[in-house]
């Protein structure tokens, strides 16, 4: 019945808007990005400006609904929490949607180094096929790299950037330890470090990318290589950019008092994430940039 107490520990979230805009903004997005890459309708078309092949309108504005909505889902997430509704039962579940999104994660970062593999350990064979109908001058996968491929020095930048993660990783524990037992200044400077460090890798990896002497060596399986290196590390970059905000909000969430020694999943996932980061680093520099240079 309606107005009666409630007698589980279960929380039934309001009436939200976020999945309906999310959906639509999705849509808009995706759209958008088609529009833009392909064009979905000619330049005399009133949708032009938003659809045509190089307009941006729908891109963007598919990507501003996108990011509204996650701030506002988000919010009222927090809102919820700071309000009593993530019982101990609730609590759980947020921390096996969770495991299940890294879980998803990892799979996506799977299929990067399948593709990279696959050419790795299986060059010579594919320098047999038939590359004609494929556009690549698949002779040139003889060797792995590819012939006319210069890699980076694994133990200049890519190093550096090990080292910095690995070194963020401890910092973001530091953080999360001295939350569990209330010093919140040992905290906030824990996840600083954190952030600076987060930062540099940033940094670094944009000024890799702009000395990558491979970046347009598209000759003899250079587009094969310079895809395979540029998805993984690329889309590992993002993930790390992504893992930065999260943990700027976790700093201003701490420091408005959001989080106690008993509560605080919020910054506990972020731990999470940044440390799901850290492994696919490792991963990414043993084998990408150690191991088939």
């Amino acid at each position: 019945m309606a107005g009666d107490a409630v007698k589980h520990d279960y929380h039934l979230v309001d009436p939200s808007p976020w999945p309906f805009v999310g959906s639509v903004g999705a849509f808009l997005l995706g759209v958008g990005a088609v529009g833009n890459m392909a064009g979905l309708v000619d330049a005399e078309h009133p949708l032009a400006f938003m659809y045509a092949d190089g307009s941006w309108g729908g891109l963007i504005l598919g990507f501003a609904i996108v990011l509204y909505t996650m701030f506002g889902w988000w919010a009222d997430v927090i809102k919820e929490s700071r309000r009593g509704d993530h019982t101990p039962v609730v609590d759980i579940h947020l921390r096996y949607g969770m495991i299940m999104f890294i879980a998803s994660e990892v799979m996506f970062f799977v299929a990067w180094f399948w593709m990279f593999f696959e050419y790795a350990i299986f060059h010579e064979v594919r320098a047999g096929w038939d590359g004609g109908t494929l556009g690549v001058d698949v002779a040139g996968l003889a060797t792995w790299p590819p012939v006319g491929v210069e890699t980076f020095d694994p133990w200049h930048i890519p190093l550096m950037n090990t080292l910095i993660l690995l070194l963020s990783g401890t910092t973001v524990t530091w953080a999360h330890h001295a939350l569990q037992h209330g010093d919140r200044k040992s905290a906030t400077l824990g996840l600083i470090a954190t952030l600076v460090l987060g930062v540099c890798f940033t940094s670094l990896q944009v000024y890799e990318y702009s000395v990558a002497h491979f970046a347009f060596s598209m000759q003899d399986g250079g587009n094969i290589y310079t895809s395979a290196f540029f998805m993984a590390t690329g889309f590992h970059g993002a993930h790390v950019v992504i893992g930065t905000i999260f943990l700027a909000v976790c700093l201003l969430r701490l420091l408005a008092g959001h989080f106690t020694p008993e509560k605080h999943f919020g910054f506990e996932a972020a731990a999470w994430y940044w440390h799901f980061v850290d492994v696919v680093w490792l991963f990414l520099f043993a084998f990408v940039y150690v191991v088939y240079q």
